[in-house]
């Protein structure tokens, strides 16, 4: 079985929240509002190469 968490920022009044999964050699995405709806898995280095990037601000909008 897949364990889901929560990511950390996420507020227990609902919002933009994601979900993630940990796997052998990838992380699993989905939207926390919608379990049974799309996922994404992403190579674990990709995974961390996007953290890094969001954490830089790289994603941000204007």
């Amino acid at each position: 079985m897949t364990m889901w968490r929560k990511a950390s920022k996420s507020t227990s009044d609902g919002g933009d929240c994601v979900e993630l999964a940990e796997f052998p050699l990838a992380v699993g995405i989905r939207d926390s509002k919608d379990p049974h709806g799309p996922k994404i898995a992403l190579p674990t280095t990709s995974f961390r190469d996007l953290m890094t990037a969001i954490k830089r601000g790289e994603h941000d909008t204007p």
